[in-house]
């Protein structure tokens, strides 16, 4: 696996982006099984376009997923599956949490072929 391997190849935007960051407990168990299942069931959703995620040692972790519309962003949340991890979430793995949805309305990559002047 390369590094641009970890990134989500998303299409022309617009596209829209969910960002959830959060601030995981100490107490964590089961954690780490959900969250891989959850990612994968994302990707498998209509209008899933990809995602990504980190966590730093402080326990701080963003994802990012990106949909092609709102209808489909709407699916995903009330998918039952996700319903059971996101209450799992609130009573015993989070202790805070941000949820963003933003369209996307441009996008680049680089920093092959691309030069700032």
């Amino acid at each position: 696996m390369t590094p641009s391997d970890r990134f989500s190849r998303t299409p022309e935007p617009p596209y829209y982006a969910v960002i959830f960051t959060s601030l995981l407990a100490e107490k964590d168990d089961g954690y780490g099984a959900m969250a891989d299942a959850m990612y994968a069931l994302a990707l498998e959703q209509p209008g899933c376009l990809g995602a990504e995620s980190a966590r730093d040692a402080d326990r701080l972790g963003i994802t990012v997923s990106y949909w092609r519309d709102e209808e489909s962003i709407a699916a995903w949340k009330g998918l039952a599956r996700h319903l059971v991890a996101q209450k799992m979430g609130i009573e015993r793995w989070y202790t805070h949490y941000e949820l963003r949805v933003a369209k996307v309305e441009r996008a680049y990559s680089g920093p092959e072929g691309r030069l700032v002047d």
